[in-house]
């Protein structure tokens, strides 16, 4: 008998799907809104890894970062 091996494991797991464009953006304005106002609240630091979050989803769903989509 195997052993459990949790979310993720094999091909089918958690992410293997690619993330919807309609997730990819709002993933995007959320992380933009929570940097905005962690920098408005003098958060920097916190500010700066909302950011780098935002830059990541537009990364994604502007297609610099992540798997082709074969359409």
């Amino acid at each position: 008998m195997r052993k459990w091996a949790g979310w993720g494991a094999g091909p089918s797991g958690a992410g293997a799907a690619i993330p919807s464009r309609v997730f990819l953006a709002l993933a995007l304005l959320g992380a933009t809104v929570v940097a905005a106002v962690l920098y408005r609240d003098d958060k920097r630091v916190e500010a700066l890894v909302a950011l780098a979050a935002a830059i990541y989803f537009a990364l994604r769903l502007f297609g610099g970062l992540g798997r082709r989509r074969d359409s």
